[in-house]
């Protein structure tokens, strides 16, 4: 099955929400994901991997990168109150469900979700956390990445989770190519954590 769907999903066609659990940090979140959003009514492996190799950021202005229905920007911002979540994700579905997952959650005073445009041009992130869309092209990920990762603060660092047989090693060189250095933080069931920061 293509995974188109994930990138074009419309709110306004009727769609099946579905409750996803996921254990992170030590909280247990109950979501709201839904069909046509990635990991419909789970967590999904690398995002699951992400959240047990990690710490969560210590505070600040977070971006949650692809965000789906928003499960790692509403981990943040539920398990650290000094942080402001924007999260982002070209599926208007999944930022319907991410804003509605935020208001069950209590957090809209720290967490909006957003499709890319509507994010302020002159915006700046202290971290950026992703799972990102890897299976959307090496062409189309690394015009995602050189967007987003260029809006970091002088010392600020992106923390993401890539797949080893979905290129996270030649991500990781290419990264580091872009001028934004990138090592590994952790290696488990299949999946790379990576920290990159500004050079």
């Amino acid at each position: 099955m293509s995974d188109e769907h994930y990138f074009t999903a419309d709110p306004s066609v009727p769609f099946q929400r579905e409750t996803a659990y996921a254990a992170v940090w030590g909280l247990e979140l109950q979501l709201q994901s839904g069909s046509g959003v990635f990991a419909r009514g789970r967590l999904d492996s690398g995002t699951s991997i992400l959240f047990r190799e990690t710490e969560p950021p210590k505070g600040g202005r977070i971006l949650d990168l692809g965000c789906g229905y928003g499960v790692i920007g509403l981990a943040v911002a539920a398990a650290v109150p000094d942080a402001v979540v924007t999260a982002v994700d070209v599926n208007q579905r999944a930022v319907l469900l991410a804003n509605e997952n935020a208001a069950s959650l209590g957090v809209t005073d720290r967490f909006t979700a957003s499709v890319p445009e509507e994010v302020p041009a002159g915006a700046e992130f202290d971290e950026i956390w992703s799972n990102p869309p890897i299976r959307i092209g090496k062409e189309a990920l690394h015009e995602l990445l050189l967007t987003w990762l260029p809006r970091l603060a002088p010392d600020g660092r992106a923390v993401m989770v890539v797949g080893k047989n979905l290129g996270a090693d030649s991500l990781q060189r290419w990264l580091g190519e872009q001028g934004f250095p990138t090592t590994r933080i952790a290696s488990a069931k299949g999946f790379r954590v990576l920290e990159t920061r500004r050079a």
